[in-house]
C-alpha cells in the first residue's frame, strides 16, 4: 500500500525558536522529520505534498488571523522558507508544494499545487487529492505543525474526501494541544490514528 505524505507548515518561523511565531518543541523534530522523509521510496509512497503557510506584510493585517497570531511566514523571507526541502524528495516520488494563506488548507478556492522538481504544469488541488482516490491510494499520513491549527484542518479536509489518516505523534507539534489530544477531542469517531 502506498501513502500520501503530507508535511504541513515545517518552515522557520514556526520550527526554529527565533521564528516570529515558534511552536513549541517544533525544532526537536526537524531531524527526525528529514530521516523519515529521507526513507520514503516509491514503492511506499504515492505522493509528498508540502504546504506553505503563505502571508503577505500588506494584507496580513486585515486578516482573521491577525487577530490571533503576529505576523508570519511572509512570502520571500527567512521565515518563510521550508526547512525539509521539496527537491531532496526522489524525482521517482511525485512531489508537490501547496501555497495557503489560512489555516484551513481547503478553504481557499483556486489554489494549485507546484512540482517541486519544476517538471510538470500545476494542478488544482482538489483535483489532484481525487486522482490519489482514484488510483487507489487510502492513506494519508500527516506530520508537521501546528497540531491544533494546520494539521487539525489538514486532517478533516482529507477524511472528508475519503482517506483514513495517520499521524506520527513524534513528528507533529501542537502551541496549545498534542496531536494526541486533538485527535481525542475531534477525530475520535473518525478514521483517524496516531503512530
Amino acid at each position: 500500500m502506498r501513502d500520501l505524505i503530507l508535511v504541513v507548515d515545517t518552515q522557520a518561523d514556526f520550527m526554529l525558536p527565533d521564528g516570529a511565531l515558534p511552536v513549541p518543541g517544533a525544532d526537536s523534530i526537524v531531524t527526525p522529520l528529514s530521516e523519515w522523509l529521507a526513507r520514503r521510496t516509491p514503492a511506499d509512497t504515492a505522493a509528498i505534498v508540502f504546504t506553505f503557510d503563505t502571508h503577505f506584510a500588506d494584507t496580513y493585517p486585515g486578516s482573521a488571523e491577525a487577530a490571533l497570531f503576529p505576523i508570519h511566514c511572509v512570502k520571500g523571507t527567512d521565515g518563510w522558507r521550508n526547512l525539509l526541502d521539496p527537491q531532496s524528495v526522489p524525482a521517482a516520488i511525485t512531489c508537490r508544494t501547496l501555497e495557503k494563506g489560512v489555516f484551513d488548507m481547503w478553504a481557499e478556492d483556486g489554489l494549485v499545487l507546484r512540482d517541486a522538481h519544476g517538471k510538470s504544469p500545476p494542478v488544482a488541488r482538489d483535483p489532484f487529492f481525487d486522482e490519489l482516490r482514484r488510483q487507489g491510494v487510502e492513506r494519508a499520513v500527516i506530520v508537521g505543525v501546528a497540531a491544533d491549527y494546520c494539521v487539525r484542518w489538514a486532517i478533516d479536509g482529507l477524511v472528508r474526501r475519503g482517506f483514513s489518516v495517520t499521524v506520527p505523534e513524534s513528528l507533529t507539534r501542537g502551541i496549545e494541544r498534542s496531536i494526541g489530544q486533538v485527535l481525542l477531542d475531534d477525530f475520535a469517531e473518525l478514521p483517524v490514528s496516531s503512530q
